[in-house]
């Protein structure tokens, strides 16, 4: 898929931390309770941290109590492409930003979570951006 924002991968090491790079550009994942909006409460908007794109709103976050920050609906479903993902051994969807190509993390579904999609897109902290409401 072309992407709106497509720079050489020279380029985005040196836009990016080492580990935002990791996550962001080479699907890897941070480690379970470590990212800085697991139990963020603040209300705002999630972008992503290479290009700034909005994806998810602090309304659908929810507790799912995996290790990283969910969300059961993106902000807008073209916000993010869904991917088939075999690696690890494991049939997983993986979840990328539509504008930048960046890994964001995966979305499972018929979990059991009490939320209106019964989805949770499992997203990795380093991969967003918190921009809490002005109020």
């Amino acid at each position: 898929m072309a992407y709106e924002i497509d720079k050489p991968e020279e380029q985005w090491r040196a836009e990016l931390t080492p580990q935002e790079y990791h996550v962001l550009r080479e699907a890897g994942t941070e480690r379970a309770f470590t990212g800085e909006y697991t139990d963020s409460k603040t209300v705002g908007v999630y972008s992503c941290r290479a290009c700034g794109a909005e994806l998810f709103r602090s309304e659908t976050k929810f507790e799912s109590h995996c290790g990283w920050p969910s969300f059961y609906d993106p902000a807008d479903s073209s916000a993010v492409e869904l991917l088939e993902d075999r690696s690890h051994g494991m049939a997983r969807t993986e979840v990328r930003c539509t504008r930048c190509g960046s890994h964001l993390g995966h979305v499972f579904a018929g979990e059991g979570y009490p939320t209106p999609t019964d989805q949770r897109y499992c997203i990795n902290s380093i991969s967003l951006r918190l921009t809490p409401e002005e109020g």
